[in-house]
């Protein structure tokens, strides 16, 4: 396991000028950090797997769905009307508290955006030349609410009397590859992600020093990481070109 000197021919004088406490401290020194970084490694690998599962399984069914003809992710739509009340919601935030509680949705859940109202672009000129008043499109708000598992999309017209939502229930692979890619969730959850990216850096950083400590041929483990760095980095350069 250590690269120390041992006497022969050439080095007898040098090893016998060293004693015994000198030779065992570097040793003793070296085993006490491999051990330390072992349980270490085997401590963040521990708290990422369950985790690392979730995401190598959504990330091999990303990557390959298209090559392999993986079966369609299940999903179930519906479409709705949802009739507005009397009097209705003033404002988009108002009509966004109104949806939390018709949806049965938690609250602070959602999104809104605003398209105020625009002329639409093939409004017409009269025969006489004249400009005439431009046809308007109507204000739009757009309402997301969403979930691993339920995707709620709901669109309302200023001058409608009611608003349609459209809901998507997805099924495991689904909700799964939502997980993956962080749709609908919380802060918590990214936060929870976060740590799992810093693990998987600890991992690497642990894993090549208890190479560069358990193996004599530290070269052969240097050559590797670099040039896993080098493909990488070409395999990310030209996917970026194509």
């Amino acid at each position: 396991m250590d690269d120390l000197s041992l006497p022969g021919p050439g080095n007898s004088a040098s090893a016998a000028a060293r004693t015994p406490a000198d030779v065992a401290k570097p040793s003793a020194q070296r085993i006490a950090l491999v051990l330390w970084l072992r349980k270490t490694h085997g401590w963040i690998g521990l708290w990422g797997a369950v985790l690392g599962l979730t995401f190598g399984i959504s990330g091999i069914w990303l990557n390959h769905r298209a090559v392999l003809k993986l079966p369609p992710v299940a999903q179930q739509r519906e479409s709705i009307e949802i009739s507005l009340p009397i009097p209705a919601p003033e404002n988009a935030e108002a009509m966004l508290v109104w949806l939390r509680g018709s949806l049965h949705l938690a609250d602070g859940a959602g999104t809104v955006r605003v398209e105020k109202a625009k002329a639409v672009p093939w409004a017409e000129k009269n025969a006489d030349a004249k400009a005439t008043a431009p046809l308007m499109q109507p204000e739009h708000w757009t309402f997301n609410f969403a979930t691993p598992d339920v995707i709620i999309q709901a669109e309302y017209w200023m001058g409608n009397q009611s608003v349609g939502v459209r809901t998507t229930r997805n099924g495991f692979m689904a909700t799964l590859m939502n997980f993956h890619k962080g749709v609908g969730m919380t802060t918590a959850w990214i936060l929870l992600v976060d740590t799992l990216a810093g693990s998987l850096i600890l991992l690497s950083l642990t894993g090549l020093l208890l190479w560069l400590l358990t193996h004599r041929k530290k070269v052969v483990g240097v050559a590797i990481t670099v040039l896993s760095l080098l493909a990488a980095l070409g395999i990310i350069t030209v996917s970026m070109q194509v």
